[in-house]
């Protein structure tokens, strides 16, 4: 199975990155043949003016698309076809095989070469970055590519994106930036004015499914009824069909529109939404801080037991620890809740297509009995106003307004229509 089936309804992008890679290895094979005549800039591959702008291959990429396009898998199946050494390619084949040690190191995550950089926290730090940087500066150890893949561009601090403008400005030889963004607006215009950008697209519904038959070995109709649900989101499709926890919480939310008939079902139907995503983020930290937690204390030597007594000197860096623990919470707490406020949007949505008669599928078409009680007591104004109060209270959470309150506020404008 080549890299590229993992990417899902980009057919555009697949041919241009797939072009890029034969670029790629074709400067490497020649190189290492000791045929590289084209003279080469700071990035290892040859200037558009010397190379006639023929390459497709450059030393940074900015990938851009709504959540669930698959950018980030996009990235990653292009570092696997860079790192790629089939002995296909001597032949014609294009790299990217998914078969050698290269394709199959660099897609679980093991490859030498290949940084795959995700976060659970808020943002990304001067710390972090400075440390990227400072490994992108290193040789490739395989003598292809040095690959650093960042799904969270776009939570770089400002302080972090000044950092990695330096690298991606003076990339060090053989180094390959390929950066991730729900938008080219969420990236600092010096960075991105350094990048090659590709733009993917939601994935159509019917190519969403298709994979989950494929390559999880869900059932069709299953596999069609979450991705229509999640409106081509792969990640939260397949979750949706594996996770029968998430499963529940969706199914929770969308009896939400029929509970607020009164102010008490407004704040109650908040309070609700809220302790779900606080349950989300404690069953993470259930499942994950205790272990690292543990982990931690026996690097530092402390004693068997988490009453261990920890050796002098390191209560600093258990606090820190424990203040990234924090955060994560914080963040998945918010994840948790936008997942939500994104199935009410979807819910709105279907009511709207109701009323308005649109020919199109509805996404939540197991509660049709609520949609067409909602529609049929309802406008399509007042509709739409709702749709605009969950937006708005998406937008108040970005800017940290207290999540209680922002959830109040929210269902109280979906009463009020």
């Amino acid at each position: 199975m080549a890299v590229w089936d993992d990417v899902v309804g980009q057919e555009r992008v697949t041919a241009q990155l797939a072009a890029a890679a034969r670029d790629a290895d074709a400067l490497v094979t020649a190189e290492a043949e000791g045929r590289a005549g084209a003279p080469q800039d700071r990035s290892g591959t040859p200037s558009p003016g010397e190379r006639g702008g023929a390459s497709q291959m450059t030393h940074a990429w900015l990938f851009t698309g709504p959540p669930g396009s698959g950018r980030a898998t996009a990235a990653r199946a292009f570092a696997a076809a860079l790192q790629c050494v089939s002995p296909d390619r001597a032949l014609g084949g294009a790299p990217g095989c998914g078969f050698c040690d290269g394709c199959h190191t660099t897609q679980v995550g093991t490859h030498a070469d290949v940084e795959i950089v995700r976060t659970d926290l808020l943002s990304i730090g001067v710390k972090e970055t400075r440390d990227l940087v400072r490994r992108s500066s290193l040789s490739p150890a395989g003598g292809r590519w040095q690959v650093i893949v960042l799904e969270d561009a776009d939570r770089l601090t400002e302080g972090a994106g000044n950092v990695l403008l330096k690298a991606v400005e003076e990339p060090a030889p053989r180094t390959v930036w390929l950066l991730c963004a729900p938008s080219i607006e969420d990236v600092l215009p010096t960075i991105r004015s350094r990048c090659r950008h590709l733009s993917l697209r939601t994935p159509p519904v019917a190519a969403v499914a298709d994979v989950l038959v494929r390559r999880d070995g869900i059932a069709p109709e299953a596999a069609d009824r979450a991705a229509r649900a999640t409106q081509g989101h792969i990640g939260r499709a397949r979750r949706l069909a594996t996770d029968e926890r998430a499963r529940a919480r969706r199914a929770a939310v969308l009896k939400l529109p029929l509970r607020i008939d009164d102010i008490g079902g407004c704040l109650k139907a908040a309070q609700e939404l809220i302790d779900a995503a606080g349950e989300d983020a404690k069953q993470v930290a259930e499942e994950v801080d205790a272990k690292e937690t543990e982990e931690l204390r026996a690097a530092l030597g402390a004693a068997a037991g988490t009453g261990g007594r920890l050796p002098r000197g390191t209560a600093g860096v258990m606090k820190e620890l424990q203040d990234r623990q924090k955060r994560r919470a914080t963040r998945t707490q918010r994840d948790s809740l936008d997942l939500a406020l994104v199935d009410l949007t979807g819910f709105y949505r279907d009511v709207l297509a109701l009323q308005m008669g649109a020919s199109v599928p509805l996404a939540n078409d197991e509660v049709r009995d609520s949609l067409e009680r909602i529609a049929a007591g309802s406008t399509p104004q007042r509709t739409l106003r709702r749709i605009e109060a969950v937006i708005a209270c998406r937008e108040a959470l970005d800017r940290n307004v207290a999540p209680l309150l922002a959830v109040e506020a929210m269902t109280a404008a979906l009463r009020a229509g």
